[in-house]
């Protein structure tokens, strides 16, 4: 499933990126979540209608417990149209009404983002979760121009709703500041 494949165009520094269409990205978060079109179908139509077509997404996994205050790290491979998949971890703080802990498959839809560079900084967000066994998920995240949309489903036990952000990086942190 690389994306980059003989006889494709090859990227160029400063090319605009290619977004995926949403069958694609239905296809692909099926496939990586493992459950069948029609359940994701809903969660990925929402995230078209609010934000359009996007240009990469992030698979990756995802450990956080907060009481009150929480910690979130997670791990992925960033997947854009003709270019190699790149590593990205993410780590970040939240405060809020929030208990519980949960480990999660995350699936993030990644708009505007034209280079891979652009995704390593730290994206706020607030997020709202009810996970008591499994679920899907979905908030936003935005910094300037570009907005990211993970879709999360995950096991464990979770409530509440905080305020917090995610730095993505390209290596591995225990610092989440």
């Amino acid at each position: 499933m690389s994306p980059v494949t003989a006889g494709t165009h090859p990227y160029s520094p400063g090319a605009k990126a290619e977004p995926y269409s949403q069958t694609e990205i239905v296809r692909r978060a099926s496939n990586f979540f493992g459950v069948a079109a029609q359940t994701l179908a809903g969660v990925i139509e929402k995230a078209f209608k609010d934000n359009g077509l996007p240009t990469g997404y992030i698979a990756g996994t995802e450990i956080a417990g907060a009481v009150v205050v929480g910690l979130r790290y997670g791990k992925g491979e960033l997947y854009m149209k003709h270019r190699a998949p790149e590593r990205v971890f993410w780590q970040g703080p939240s405060a809020g009404f929030d208990f519980g802990g949960n480990g999660s498959r995350v699936f993030t839809l990644c708009y505007n983002l034209q280079d891979e560079e652009q995704i390593y900084r730290r994206f706020p967000g607030v997020e709202g979760s009810i996970y008591f066994v499994a679920g899907f998920g979905l908030n936003y995240q935005r910094a300037d121009a570009v907005t990211l949309a993970p879709i999360r489903t995950g096991v464990g036990a979770r409530a509440g709703a905080s305020l917090g952000y995610l730095d993505y990086s390209r290596t591995r942190h225990i610092s989440p500041l």
